[in-house]
């Protein structure tokens, strides 16, 4: 995945400002993963919300701006991701997307879940036989609608 200018130098800036996306989150009052998704311009941010995150990492004032511009969302390269990490969401989706799907279905009709309404949270599950990545992802539902 190509990462952007903008983004490398906020990941500059937050590494040597010591901080993680926890510690932003704390500082900037919004959530770690969409403070996150901000450095890597898949959100924007409003003026407030961006100089408070320039502020905590000792950014440059001027990618105040890059952050409140509106991204071009998705993009990953190549289409098949290659990174471990993201890679097993692209196969857990791969195994586990038809059954999710027509759970779905059947809890709530024919309809998605929203990308824009949503939440996604990521959380660490001590276990005595290895930590465990908890991720809760939350959109609202939306019915097709019928004409």
């Amino acid at each position: 995945m190509a990462i952007s200018p903008v983004t490398e130098t906020l990941l500059a800036a937050k590494k040597a400002a010591g901080l993680s996306f926890a510690d932003l989150e704390a500082k900037v009052g919004c959530d770690e993963v969409w403070i996150a998704s901000v450095f890597y311009r898949q959100a924007s941010a409003s003026v407030e919300e961006a100089t408070k995150i320039i502020e905590a990492i000792g950014a440059d004032a001027s990618l105040i701006e890059a952050l409140t511009e509106f991204p071009v969302k998705g993009g990953l390269d190549p289409v098949v991701p290659t990174d471990p990490l993201i890679y097993r969401f692209y196969e857990i989706m791969q195994v586990y997307g038809m059954p999710i799907k027509a759970v779905v279905h059947e809890k709530f009709g024919d309809g998605i879940m929203s990308a824009i309404d949503f939440t996604i949270d990521v959380e660490k599950e001590e276990d005595p036989k290895g930590d465990r990545v908890k991720v809760i992802m939350n959109g609202k539902f939306l019915p097709y609608k019928k004409w």
